[in-house]
């Protein structure tokens, strides 16, 4: 993966230094990266006793002796809930506002102090006590975006018991999936949530996983969230706010291991065997508190925080529940969707509540992009001083726009590079320190060694690509994969000899930023050119009427595979189309853009506008099913769209280009 192929594509050299009143304020400085290369471990004790609340010290930092499995703070004990909710009540924050809640429908809100969180935390601690839950016991959360959902899982972290968050998109045979592999016994739902201005069900989902053969379920708990009407089976289920009123209001919370696992949460895929990553709680919650506080640069007497993921992903456990929580900050949280009511909604909800930090998807931001920047120009946007990229790579239009328009050109922008396998941001500006460059996630944090790598494990040169691995252990790191030690070994540490390997490909600039380049798998081999379809993304969506743009390789008799695009365009120049006619000359034109941006070898075979791509409901293009189509294939499993109906209007359309 490190020949020419995709050594020499996209250029960007723009630079934006932060400003002279950013830098004084900020909490990450130069020095840290100093600190952090003279002692690396030392540098990660200092963190864990700055950040975290130990009820027994750690008296040993790092056991790699059993390589690939890491053992952090030996010695150490805390818990992991007292450090988010009970001690900044403790230390006099009670009326600080935790959580600004904000449901879909209008004038549905809530602010919940950390005192009233406090309150909650330990009655649901103690209504899963009292259902059996103990020590080690995996509890199942399917819950909507709704506060109860960061209080369940502080409860079972308060209690030792390891919570696992499935996303409320998913089916009932992957949640029956999941609920079998951890052997959970209790589950934790709603009768529904707000999608779109209608309720959806989740309790209904929760029957279906349960029904026919074993599981070990013995108990669930229903949040009254929608008020519809569910199946109720007398024994089993219980009204949540009938548990929390039951139990007693007050929980004497117990110190953990540092090393006893804070939660499971299974990768997204639905076929195969669940995988679930499971992270330890001492270095899991200091590398959230450290990254939440230097990365996001959170100030929490000042800042108003929204990070617009959902909690049933790793973004929402680390940079919603654990990290900006830990420092005690105040946040945002949004049940809905960015179009409900109305394609202001973020906007106004920034606008209302006067965030300061916001950290969303690439996804989103191209979203935003497409319908217009009339759209976020009505709102007063002046309280933002901070904005963060996550979940993807970015490509350099988008962040260009995310900074002008969003950002009023004066927010410095942290594109960061995390994974649910490592628990907490790895690479990044960090944005009192770094001149940031549009579409690069730049340079490891301070006290993380990643490099990119050629096929023989060694690191490339500037101007090449090759793949990003981690060199050393790092505190947040997964712990394995959920009963089975050897798939752990086999999926993230075989392909090089002691490094982490996910699955990334990367290049670096000139200057030494690290640009991520999606997944090796993504990487088109054209004509004896391996070549990113992110980059050919990033081309297309530089083009002035593209919005958004997804690639696939196809295969070809000619040259291998070939090039397929599929677009979205913004809604001017969709109007612009129609009323021309020139659908067919604006592929050409596209086609010779590309050419012109990257080179004639990355010209795409093909280009197909179209009005939606096939997204999961975290925004995650499907390119499978666009590469089914590529190649004239039944399109495959369609379960986790959020919208099933794009894939037939894409196909037909293909049939009739």
């Amino acid at each position: 993966m490190s020949d020419e192929g995709l050594s020499n594509l996209l250029h960007e050299e723009r630079t934006f230094a932060p400003s002279e009143e950013f830098v004084a304020q900020a909490n990450g400085t130069a020095e840290l990266f100093e600190q952090a290369e003279a002692d690396r471990e030392g540098f990660w004790a200092q963190k864990a006793r700055e950040y975290l609340d130990w009820e027994t010290d750690f008296d040993q930092v790092l056991d790699w002796s059993e390589a690939p499995f890491a053992r952090w703070f030996l010695g150490g004990r805390l818990n992991a809930c007292v450090n988010a909710v009970d001690r900044h009540v403790e230390a006099g924050h009670g009326d600080r506002v935790a959580i600004h809640w904000v449901g879909e429908p209008e004038d549905d809100t809530r602010d919940i102090t950390y005192a009233e969180l406090h309150e909650q935390v330990q009655r649901a601690a103690n209504a899963l006590t009292d259902l059996g839950v103990r020590e080690g016991d995996a509890v199942m959360i399917y819950l909507p975006m709704i506060p109860e959902a960061a209080v369940a899982m502080l409860a079972c972290a308060r209690i030792g018991a390891p919570h696992s968050v499935v996303f409320g998109g998913f089916s009932s045979d992957a949640l029956r999936s999941r609920i079998a592999d951890a052997g959970s016994t209790v589950v934790i739902t709603a009768d529904g949530g707000y999608r779109r201005g209608k309720p959806s069900g989740l309790k209904s989902v929760v029957d279906g996983a349960l029904e026919g053969g074993e599981n070990p379920v013995e108990s669930v708990l229903v949040v009254r969230r929608t008020e519809q009407d569910v199946e109720w089976t007398e024994g089993r289920d219980t009204w949540w706010h009938e548990a929390l009123e039951a139990a007693d209001a007050t929980h004497e919370a117990q110190a953990f291991d540092a090393e006893h696992p804070l939660f499971i949460l299974y990768t997204s895929g639905t076929t195969g065997k669940p995988k679930g990553i499971f992270h330890a709680t001492g270095g899991y919650l200091l590398q959230t508190a450290y990254t939440s506080h230097v990365v996001h640069d959170i100030h929490p007497e000042s800042d108003v925080y929204w990070c617009t993921a959902d909690v049933g992903w790793v973004t929402g456990h680390s940079y919603i529940v654990y990290g900006p929580m830990t420092l005690g900050a105040t946040q945002v949280m949004y049940e809905g969707t960015p179009d409900t009511p109305h394609q202001g909604r973020f906007w106004e909800i920034v606008q209302d509540k006067k965030v300061t930090i916001l950290y969303t998807a690439p996804t989103a931001i191209r979203t935003f992009m497409k319908w217009g920047k009339e759209i976020p120009e009505k709102f007063d946007l002046s309280s933002l001083k901070l904005l963060g990229s996550v979940g993807e790579p970015i490509n350099p239009e988008a962040w260009m726009w995310y900074r002008e328009v969003i950002g009023g050109g004066r927010c410095p922008i942290v594109d960061t590079w995390w994974q649910t396998e490592t628990g907490a941001i790895m690479i990044s500006p960090v944005p009192g320190v770094t001149e940031t460059r549009p579409g690069s996630a730049q340079h490891p944090i301070p006290g993380i060694n990643a490099v990119v790598v050629d096929d023989m494990g060694q690191p490339v040169e500037r101007g090449s690509g090759g793949y990003l691995v981690v060199t050393e252990p790092w505190p947040s790191m997964l712990r394995g994969i959920w009963g089975d030690p050897e798939r752990y070994k086999e999926t993230y540490w075989s392909r090089f000899e002691d490094m982490y390997f996910a699955g990334d490909g990367a290049k670096l600039d000139e200057d030494g930023n690290i640009w991520v380049l999606g997944r090796v798998d993504d990487v088109m081999n054209v004509s004896g050119h391996r070549m990113s379809t992110a980059e050919i993304e990033s081309a297309l969506v530089s083009h002035p009427k593209v919005a958004e743009a997804a690639v696939v390789g196809a295969a070809d008799e000619t040259t291998g595979q070939a090039i397929c695009a599929f677009v979205i365009l913004r809604e001017e120049a969709v109007e612009q189309a129609d009323e021309e006619g020139e659908g067919q000359d604006l592929v050409a034109e596209l086609r010779q853009h590309v050419a012109k941006e990257i080179g004639a070898i990355a010209k795409p075979r093909q280009i197909m506008i179209v009005a939606e791509l096939p997204k999961t409901r975290s925004g995650k293009i499907m390119r499978r099913l666009l590469k089914d189509v590529a190649e004239n294939r039944e399109v495959g499993d369609v379960t986790t769209l959020a919208d099933s109906s794009v894939m037939d209007l894409i196909t037909q359309g293909m049939k009739e280009d």
